[in-house]
């Protein structure tokens, strides 16, 4: 598979290390070492089950303290379509991983002016960090156009989670190093989400049971007569 290869599953789950973290951890005792990080970037418009378990088994197989669920603010290459605004998309993203140990939801992208770039959002860890970057294979194989790719390469690991129709030898050949995870290919997109939910289909199983209500109660992806969805913005100042 040319430069890529399957990460072998790891037989234990770090514990999240945080001034204030949001989950709780399964590793007992003291933690030695550099904090094993995983970031895990998106727009999360929803954050669906395929996240939640590229995420778990990120944990488990990188053998990692945490993964980080970022939500992005305004990421560059976003900017063809109008996103949920961010504190809603950042709300949903606390919903799906309330009370899951090793999970944890970071702002930083999303308090972040202009532009969000994964190469910012590395060089805001500490240097003594070790860093994964969780991302899918379709956007892998477009990782050579992501802005200073070469440095996030050199400061972190790329580690990539399957998506049907996606060629890993093409992911292979595009991300130097990068490590494909040992995951089940599940075939749910947040774009079919939206779409399902604004024509009233069923999507409720595609997403954690608290999304769905949340998602229904603010009728987030309800259509319009003029087929604007209700509620979407790049205005944040609407937050609580």
């Amino acid at each position: 598979m040319d430069s890529m290869s399957i990460l072998p599953a790891s037989s234990g789950v770090a514990a999240p290390i945080s001034p204030e973290p949001s989950g709780s951890s399964c590793r007992q005792g003291p933690i030695l070492g550099n904090v094993r990080t995983g970031i895990f970037g998106g727009t999360f418009d929803p954050i669906h089950i395929a996240h939640l378990h590229a995420g778990e088994t990120a944990l488990f197989q990188a053998d990692l303290d945490r993964v980080l669920f970022m939500p992005a603010g305004d990421p560059w290459q976003k900017d063809d379509r109008v996103l949920t605004p961010a504190w809603r998309r950042l709300e949903m993203a606390q919903l799906a991983t309330m009370g899951v140990d090793g999970f944890e939801v970071d702002e930083r992208e999303v308090r972040r002016d202009g532009p969000t770039y994964t190469i910012d959002t590395l060089h805001s860890f500490p240097d003594d960090e070790d860093l994964f970057v969780i991302m899918g294979a379709d956007a892998a194989s477009g990782f050579r156009t992501w802005h200073r790719w070469e440095d996030i390469v050199d400061r972190s690991t790329i580690l990539v989670m399957p998506r049907p129709g996606t060629d890993p030898r093409s992911v292979g050949e595009a991300v130097p190093g990068a490590l494909l995870l040992d995951m089940a290919p599940l075939d749910v997109s947040a774009t079919a989400i939206r779409k399902m939910a604004g024509s009233g289909e069923p999507y409720r199983f595609l997403v954690h049971a608290a999304v769905y209500e949340y998602i229904e109660a603010n009728h987030l992806y309800a259509q319009t007569r003029s087929g604007d969805r209700v509620g979407a913005s790049y205005d944040q100042e609407e937050s609580p």
